[in-house]
């Protein structure tokens, strides 16, 4: 199945964003701090669903309008004092096809799983509010998953399929990760 092969080919490039992330939650001591991280978060998102938008269509992913989206980080950056100006840079892999798509959604769809454990970490600092991105689908969290994961595994046809869905989704965690690392600009 493509759902256990992208995570075990994605394994390392998982491992190393998640660094980059924590090391910046842990430095977050308050909602301004908070509202910064998040537009890190909204920068990569808000590039990477344009660029799934002309194939995660509701033929492909049925659910995809209830879907935890760039929305909701803008409106936790809002709901913090925060604003979209001066986002740090970010490019989203291109993506030409379905399957690099679903790939590019599998490591989108998959922050949200770890959300309950962000919002874990940033209560333990204080934080109250702005959680609507990373609550997740709240008990339906588990159920939404089981749905990604059955069209992800439905569109990979052939090995060929497996092996682009893989890439785009290293290449996803990969410029994620190169968001932590910019400036921000302007």
């Amino acid at each position: 199945m493509l759902s256990t092969k992208i995570k075990e080919a994605t394994r390392v490039a998982h491992q190393e964003l998640e660094k980059k992330v924590v090391l910046k939650m842990k430095a977050i001591r308050s909602e301004a701090d908070y509202a910064e991280m998040l537009k890190n978060f909204y920068a990569y998102f808000s590039e990477v669903e344009r660029a799934i938008a002309p194939y995660i269509t509701a033929e492909v992913l049925p659910d995809y309008a209830e879907r935890r989206n760039s929305a909701y980080l803008k409106a936790d950056i809002e709901e913090l004092g925060g604003s979209l100006e001066q986002l740090p840079p970010a490019t989203a892999p291109s993506i030409t096809n379905v399957q690099g798509a679903l790939g590019a959604l599998y490591v989108m769809e998959g922050s949200i799983m770890g959300g309950p454990i962000i919002v874990q970490m940033l209560t333990k600092h204080g934080l109250s509010r702005g959680f609507s991105f990373f609550s997740g689908y709240g008990e339906a969290t588990g159920e939404m998953w089981g749905r990604f994961v059955a069209v992800l595994n439905a569109h990979a046809q052939t090995a060929e399929h497996e092996e682009l869905a893989v890439r785009k989704a290293n290449e996803t965690f990969e410029r994620f990760g190169d968001v932590f690392d910019a400036v921000t600009v302007a």
